[in-house]
């Protein structure tokens, strides 16, 4: 499987001539969702939702589908009949070719003030990879590759390197970044790669890996 890294939360995997897109939110590129056969969205906020760039992808290829929340199913339904796909914790289904687990059901505290919304996980391909959105949701389930949001408003290092060490993958890829400045990188490299206790690794925009 390849996977290429997009801008903050998004990512693209492709296996056997077909993409799968996650999270092509405000901070990816404008045309990450297009070429996508299928789509998977955690949640509504708009650096992981964006609603121009789901069009765009769904109007390129008049196949492809969304799997996501809810709240996001709403905002896509009545234009897109058939195409869009509510899921939840528990959930398994078949996405242009991959098969995908649903891990997780709330977004992670920003503030006690601030309300909770639904957010839900993604394990592809029996534990290939696995991106967990706004949240630091456990599968019950070995994961290869963890997509791991580095840097939010939601969050702080040591439950990044908590969250690493408790999920136990073989290697883990930086996501949710657009925040984090090139200054602050090699301390978020130095302090993860040294005591999450597995390979941490980045990638640039539009830089690829296979998994």
């Amino acid at each position: 499987m390849k996977l290429t890294k997009m801008s903050h939360a998004c990512i693209r995997l492709e296996k056997d001539g077909r993409t799968l897109v996650v999270d092509p939110g405000g901070f990816s590129e404008e045309d990450a969702a297009v070429g996508a056969d299928a789509i998977l969205v955690t949640h509504e906020h708009p650096d992981h939702f964006d609603e121009g760039r789901l069009r765009a992808g769904l109007a390129a290829n008049p196949a492809a589908e969304i799997w996501t929340s809810g709240a996001v199913a709403d905002k896509l339904s009545a234009a897109f009949p058939g195409r869009v796909h509510i899921v939840g914790h528990g959930d398994t289904f078949t996405a242009a070719g991959f098969d995908v687990q649903v891990h997780g059901e709330l977004h992670a505290v920003i503030h006690p003030d601030i309300p909770r919304i639904a957010n839900v996980g993604f394990l592809v391909d029996d534990g290939r990879v696995f991106h967990p959105g706004d949240a630091l949701t456990v599968p019950d389930h070995p994961v290869q590759t963890l997509m791991l949001p580095v840097m939010a408003p939601w969050n702080k290092i040591a439950e990044v390197i908590e969250y690493v060490r408790e999920v136990k993958p073989q290697r883990a890829y930086d996501v949710h970044d657009a925040l984090l400045t090139d200054l602050a990188r090699p301390i978020y490299d130095n302090q993860i790669g040294a005591l999450g206790g597995t390979d941490h690794l980045r990638l640039t925009p539009g830089e690829a890996a296979d998994v």
